[in-house]
């Protein structure tokens, strides 16, 4: 796993940067991003800033 781990980032870790756009693109955020906003009572406390991280 380490090694596949280094190479894989030596080469500019396509496949990493593949997955996280797949994820990023899932249904999941977008939903997650609508439910986030009806939570009124969360807005102080925001885990999730999606201009930040």
């Amino acid at each position: 796993f380490a090694r596949d781990w280094v190479l894989e980032n030596q080469a500019g870790a396509p496949s990493f940067h593949a997955m996280r756009a797949k994820m990023n693109a899932h249904n999941i955020e977008e939903v997650g991003e609508k439910l986030r906003g009806m939570m009124q009572w969360s807005k102080g406390n925001q885990l999730v800033d999606r201009k930040r991280n």
